[in-house]
């Protein structure tokens, strides 16, 4: 398992000199400025590689770019609307030119509109930490009285409408405003940042596209970007939906193991890959993250590994990002799942053996509560985190592990 670090680029409050002294052994990383759609030139993927390259004294890192995350895919696209196929092909020669630069590995999200979703983005913990948080209330509350999404009625049974409005009426306007910017905040580092009236018109895109025809949508984009990714040894993997059930009425394809085998199957190239991520797929209870490592690991190309807590076991309730290993997800049998799949690589001769990981999100603690940086990517809570995933596989590796089971 290769143990990578998030990176949003040069203003990422956490520095490569931070990631160095967590002993990461690779980066993920974005060209967050350039516009969605548009081409990723060879120059500017030389000058991101160049930054994680060298450390703040100018000493080189020894660290390299090898996942990128994300080479965004267009509402366009998704849709299959305006300029769609102008952008594929720029897509496409983005991926070229990423991969003439020594990159394989490409994460990517089909989720419409927005990348994640969460209500809280500094929930705090009994012991005092800080974490982001999805409440299904306060998102009913958003989506019926806040956004006044058309259709909003029809998406809640009548308790969760009467909570909702009682929740809504003793919220302070402060309350409204921060709950409106949480929900919309969307992904960390990217180019857009999106009004609410940005939210109606793109809601009202998606009108009439069904889950069936967007899912075609992503088998379309899939036919034309894999077979290139295959010749050029490029692997494609795409993130889950976050959370994974419907929200604002939007289609939701990639939230559980049929709809990766549906995607899967329908362009059966080895580089049409996954990135399984236990957080996202974590917060549906029907989804056994071990059991998907264990079926469908071949196309597994990156791991995101987390932790939720479910507050609620029914499908759309309440959770919020638990430490690393005190969630709902058996990070034991995952990790465990992991290296197997690896040991049938290696026996196999796949030179993809070794499967880049990062420690997703992460509880703000410590000095993270002061630093101010991205929500879900604090320097010390993802040191945590990563402490303890390295603490797993060391112990599942060392040979008395095997003689023990």
């Amino acid at each position: 398992m290769k143990q990578t670090w998030r990176w949003f680029g040069p203003k990422d409050l956490v520095s490569i000199d931070d990631m160095l002294q967590a002993d990461v052994e690779g980066v993920v990383s974005a060209l967050h400025h350039v516009p969605t759609g548009a081409v990723w030139s060879p120059e500017d993927i030389a000058r991101r590689q160049a930054v994680i390259g060298t450390m703040t004294d100018g000493a080189p890192s020894g660290l390299k770019w090898d996942v990128v995350e994300s080479l965004p895919v267009s509402e366009d696209i998704k849709r299959q609307s305006g300029p769609w196929r102008e952008h594929i092909a720029n897509w496409k020669t983005s991926m070229r030119h990423l991969r003439a630069a020594g990159i394989e590995v490409i994460c990517y999200n089909f989720m419409p509109i927005l990348d994640w979703t969460r209500t809280d983005l500094s929930y705090r913990l009994p012991n005092g930490a800080t974490c982001m948080r999805f409440d299904a209330i306060d998102f009913a509350a958003f989506d019926l009285f806040l956004l006044e999404r058309a259709g909003a009625k029809e998406s809640y049974a009548p308790d969760i409408m009467e909570k909702a409005r009682e929740r809504f009426a003793g919220m302070s306007d402060a309350r409204k405003a921060e709950l409106s910017g949480n929900v919309v905040f969307g992904l960390p580092g990217a180019a857009e940042a999106m009004s609410m009236d940005d939210v109606k018109t793109h809601l009202a895109h998606y009108d009439k596209i069904s889950p069936e025809r967007l899912r075609q949508h992503l088998v379309d984009f899939l036919a034309e970007v894999s077979p290139l990714a295959e010749e050029i040894g490029m692997r494609l993997c795409c993130h889950p939906d976050d959370p994974p059930f419907p929200l604002l009425g939007l289609p939701r394809i990639m939230s559980t193991e049929a709809d990766y085998r549906a995607v899967i199957e329908a362009v059966d190239i080895p580089a049409n890959g996954i990135t399984l991520c236990t957080g996202s797929l974590g917060a549906r209870a029907d989804n056994d993250l071990p059991g998907m490592m264990d079926r469908l690991g071949g196309r597994v190309h990156f791991l995101h590994l987390r932790n939720v807590a479910l507050e609620e076991r029914h499908l759309g309730g309440s959770f919020h990002e638990a430490a690393h290993l005190q969630g709902n997800t058996d990070m034991v049998a995952m990790i465990a799942s992991i290296l197997a799949e690896e040991a049938r690589r290696k026996a196999a001769g796949r030179p993809d053996w070794n499967i880049p990981f990062r420690p997703d999100h992460g509880q703000n603690i410590l000095d993270d509560l002061n630093r101010g940086g991205q929500p879900g990517y604090p320097a010390i809570g993802r040191l945590k985190g990563l402490a303890e995933l390295r603490g797993i596989m060391t112990a599942l590796a060392h040979p008395r592990a095997g003689a023990a089971q």
